[in-house]
């Protein structure tokens, strides 16, 4: 069986699992933690594409993921859009978001792009948290256009209570976050297993023979940030109707190093490496929750300890080892053979 025939297999067992769940575990909290596993694990396979397997040290992921809420929340705010309406309206302006971005990282390489992405998605909370103009006025309560420090609120939600009612109106909220991961995995494997993804790898691992080939950096650089850009931004916008809040601290550097922690532990550039990684951190942030003063500290030791210990993740110590028992299952069946 070929790895994408794996991959697909494996996938449609862990649907079958996820669908299965809420069911199974039907207490609101642990739904509501899947909830944000999923958004979370969404964001992470799309940075996956930019960071593991194109190469491109970017921090802008959560940037673009904030935008994308903000836009989405900001539609059905002011706009008087439903959110249903407004989420893929979000998800285009974070796609438009990206490509400035990517633009502006055309000319870098390594450190210089974390660096410059890293200052805009800094910029990008300044500007919200320092928005004190009066844009509408409620009654006697001044809206600023952002939010500021208070963030936007009151834009709408999904509807699932209306639908589902309040006893299952967290399985609407659930599943609509499993929709957007599974759509955001089944796009990425198509990528890495295609000739796009061979296009990014070789400007990862060889820029200037992959130049030198015919393969145009800026158009693959443009390409890597738009398309992980689309679901990032479709992911901000779940979140935002689901926390029907939409606040600056999404843009907290707590958030960006754990979603980076996610890809480490669970492998850069892997196809589960980032699902993995996800799962594994979420665990273990759940694991030390009632330790809030070792919680960052727990983290950041075990970012540590990957990076020193199994630089390739979960998913690359894994394979390494399967490869390994491969190799000896097939040199213990030869010397088994009967000579002639």
């Amino acid at each position: 069986m070929s790895a994408a025939k794996r991959n697909v297999v494996a996938g449609l067992l862990l649907l079958a699992i996820a669908i299965a769940l809420p069911f199974v575990l039907p207490g609101r909290y642990v739904i509501g933690q899947l909830t944000l596993f999923f958004i979370w694990a969404t964001v992470v396979t799309q940075w996956n594409l930019v960071f593991g397997v194109a190469g491109i040290f970017s921090l802008a992921q959560m940037a673009i993921f904030a935008f994308g809420g903000y836009a989405t929340a900001m539609v059905g705010l002011y706009g008087g859009w439903n959110l249903w309406l407004a989420l893929p309206v979000g998800a285009l302006a974070a796609v438009v978001f990206s490509l400035v971005v990517g633009l502006a990282c055309l000319r870098l390489k390594g450190p210089y792009v974390a660096l410059l992405t890293l200052a805009i998605a800094q910029g990008m909370y300044l500007l919200i948290i320092t928005d004190t103009a009066c844009f509408r006025m409620e009654g006697v309560t001044c809206r600023n256009f952002t939010g500021g420090t208070r963030g936007l609120a009151k834009y709408g939600d999904f509807g699932f209570r209306e639908w589902l009612g309040y006893q299952y109106m967290a399985f609407g909220d659930y599943y609509l976050a499993l929709g957007v991961l599974v759509l955001a995995t089944a796009f990425s494997m198509f990528l890495m297993f295609g000739p796009i993804g061979a296009a990014f790898q070789a400007l990862r691992d060889s820029p200037e023979y992959a130049t030198a080939r015919g393969v145009s950096r800026f158009k693959f650089q443009m390409l890597v940030f738009a398309s992980s850009a689309f679901f990032t931004g479709l992911a901000g916008g779940v979140f935002a109707g689901y926390y029907k809040v939409m606040g600056a601290n999404t843009l907290y550097l707590s958030p960006l190093l754990f979603l980076l922690a996610m890809m480490v532990v669970g492998g850069l550039g892997r196809t589960w490496g980032p699902l993995v990684g996800a799962a594994a951190l979420m665990l273990a942030d759940e694991g030390l929750k009632d330790f809030p003063e070792y919680r960052f500290m727990g983290i950041g030791a075990a970012l540590v300890l990957f990076v020193m210990l199994w630089p390739r993740g979960i998913v690359g110590a894994v394979d390494a080892i399967a490869q390994r028992l491969r190799t000896a299952r097939g040199g213990q069946s030869d010397t088994t053979l009967p000579r002639a």
